[in-house]
């Protein structure tokens, strides 16, 4: 009953410091967009996820040590929650589905400030689906794989891995897509661009 009551307080708590900076934002920003601002607190979050899933790792060359454990205090503050088990798992997942966060939001950040169509916007598509990729593909089997193969995981945390597995597996067919499109579009535009200015000189 006290790690319920524990895990509500927690979650009170985060709505209402997330609340009240995106108000603090909005008040801030008042001439961006509500999506913009809603963006720049999604990327604040994800990149203290990130940190806070990072320095709750205890042993680098083993990051999903121990399985199917109670979670530390550190991998507990990293999830916002003490009432579950397999805190290894859940604090790798939470790595690896929000470090590429930040540069998904970026890229909207950046067409929202003027920067739509350029380099630095073709660069944060990029290594947004770089980032991706690595993670979710590359990390993301790994971890399934270990929540499946742990035999004292909950059958739930084992439905949850495949689905997320299967989610993830779906976006990077998308972003996939997505890269082709954009890296196409670019060659587009660079050969045009000698060819406008021959003309402009002749």
């Amino acid at each position: 009953m006290g790690e319920e009551y524990d895990a509500v307080n927690q979650i009170v708590l985060g709505v209402i410091s997330w609340t009240t900076l995106f108000l603090f934002i909005r008040k801030i920003l008042s001439k961006r967009s509500f999506g913009f601002c809603n963006r720049l607190v999604s990327t604040i979050h994800a990149i203290l996820a990130v940190i806070l899933a990072s320095l709750s790792v205890e042993d680098w060359s083993c990051p999903v040590c121990p399985l199917a454990s109670a979670p530390s205090l550190k991998q507990a503050c990293a999830k916002q929650s003490s009432f579950f088990m397999c805190g290894s798992e859940q604090v790798a997942a939470l790595l690896i589905t929000e470090i590429s966060s930040p540069f998904l939001h970026a890229r909207e950040l950046l067409k929202e400030v003027g920067y739509r169509d350029t380099d630095l916007n073709l660069a944060a598509d990029m290594t947004f689906g770089v980032i991706f990729s690595v993670a979710r593909m590359v990390g993301g089997p790994y971890l399934t794989f270990l929540t499946l193969s742990a035999a004292y995981n909950p059958m739930l945390i084992k439905a949850m891995a495949v689905g997320l597995q299967l989610v993830s597996a779906f976006w990077f067919y998308k972003i996939v897509k997505m890269v082709k499109y954009k890296l196409g579009k670019a060659r587009k535009v660079g050969l045009a661009s000698p060819s406008l200015q021959t003309a402009k000189l002749d």
